[in-house]
């Protein structure tokens, strides 16, 4: 797998050494089918949609859900998508086929910015930065090295692969004239990278407050009976999902509580979490759903007594960082959200005051948190005013299209 990585210049340098002609001031590109409704493609969505707003069209470039490529169209106020295929049965494969069909298509085509998210795509615009661009911006969310084995564990034993995706995020590291990322966590983790503090850009991420409203919280809030809890998003290993049906089977002992995930659960997850609450005696209160419109999904939020998002302490969580999207649409919602005191976490809110922070890993903590829940009212509902507050104060997707205009404003580019 990791050799497949060296085939690309082949088949990229002699498209992009022709590259002359200049077009859209900007260009966003992206590893990622979009529109969706998982975290990344809500984030994609506010950014370009905010970069359209302040500077002009933008050519959003990313994958097509399809084998063939998907002909540019405007999928937003000036925002101009071309979608390109990406075929291949590993995500390896699939990247390098991006990359091929990237640079075939940017044939005669300059932009005075690049704007990408990961190795994925980004790695070739950094080897040929003079041909592409004028100035390079590296959205790091997340680092192949890092989260790619929590997907595919083998790649946790091949040291080649490894050296390979972390040479190729030190290239983008070291190619872009400034780094864009919504934790500071992750800003000091790639500090230890060698990419010096004014470079990077903390703009951490919102939530639309159109769609994630607020329940009315101006009346007690009432506990139902059994209590309910919500997971909603991705069934990646970090997550920690397992966490919240074990805390689950221990709760169960004390108190009737139904445990509902909603996100894109594979088979084996399926069946492996059916698993767990089986051996834990609590299959009947586990209810598994799919990826919901956020139109549905919020009338579950609202409906749940509690969110729960059982991050692990692990090197993704802990040494990378996050900003995890579903705590803070959660916090938005008037529901009050019990998940891992992790230093990512904590720059979102206080423990007791617009969250409630848990012991990692500890499915005894999140119980303990339910329970202080249950038994206390007006703390669920302090905490909901509260988390709503700093939400709308400082994490919505407004504020951050203007602070990622600011930053483009640093590389000399005029807002319109």
């Amino acid at each position: 797998m990791a050799n497949l990585f060296t085939k690309i210049d082949n088949l990229v340098k002699p498209t992009l050494y022709s590259i002359f002609m200049v077009h859209p001031k900007i260009a966003y590109i992206s590893f990622d089918v979009i529109p969706a409704p998982k975290g990344a493609g809500v984030h994609i969505a506010a950014f370009v949609q905010a970069l359209a707003t302040h500077f002009g069209e933008i050519q959003l470039v990313t994958v097509s859900p399809t084998a063939s490529a998907i002909a540019e169209q405007e999928i937003w106020p000036n925002v101009f998508q071309v979608q390109l295929p990406a075929l291949g049965d590993t995500v390896i494969e699939r990247s390098l086929y991006f990359r091929a069909m990237l640079g075939n298509w940017w044939q005669d085509r300059k932009f005075a910015v690049v704007h990408f998210r990961s190795i994925y795509e980004g790695f070739p615009l950094a080897l040929y930065k003079e041909k592409v661009g004028d100035r390079l911006i590296f959205e790091v969310n997340g680092l192949p090295s890092i989260e790619l084995k929590y997907r595919y564990p083998a790649i946790a034993d091949d040291r080649e692969l490894l050296h390979k995706l972390q040479a190729q995020e030190q290239i983008c590291l070291n190619a872009a004239d400034l780094i864009v990322t919504p934790s500071h966590v992750t800003g000091k983790y790639l500090q230890t990278k060698g990419v010096a503090e004014n470079k990077i850009r903390i703009i951490p991420n919102g939530v639309d407050l159109e769609i994630f409203t607020c329940k009315d919280l101006s009346i007690n809030i009432t506990t139902t009976t059994p209590f309910k809890l919500l997971y909603f998003g991705t069934l990646a290993a970090w997550q920690g999902v397992n966490l919240a049906v074990e805390a689950l089977g221990l709760l169960c002992r004390d108190l009737p509580v139904e445990l509902t995930v909603i996100g894109p659960i594979r088979a084996r997850q399926d069946e492996n979490l059916q698993a767990l609450a089986a051996k834990l005696g609590v299959a009947n209160q586990l209810t598994l759903l799919p990826p919901l419109p956020q139109a549905e999904l919020i009338a579950y939020i609202h409906a749940a007594d509690a969110i729960v998002a059982p991050l692990t302490p692990n090197d993704r969580n802990l040494v990378q960082g996050c900003c995890p999207l579903k705590v803070l649409e959660s916090m938005a919602t008037g529901t009050p959200v019990i998940t891992s005191d992790l230093p990512a976490v904590r720059e979102l809110g206080e423990d007791e005051r617009e969250l409630l922070l848990v012991k990692p890993g500890s499915a005894k903590a999140i119980k303990d948190a339910v329970l202080k829940l249950h038994a206390n009212p007006e703390l669920k509902r302090q905490i909901a005013i509260n988390a709503r507050q700093r939400i709308v104060s400082s994490y919505n997707w407004q504020q951050a299209g203007k602070m990622l205009a600011s930053a483009y404003g640093e590389l000399g580019i005029s807002i319109n």
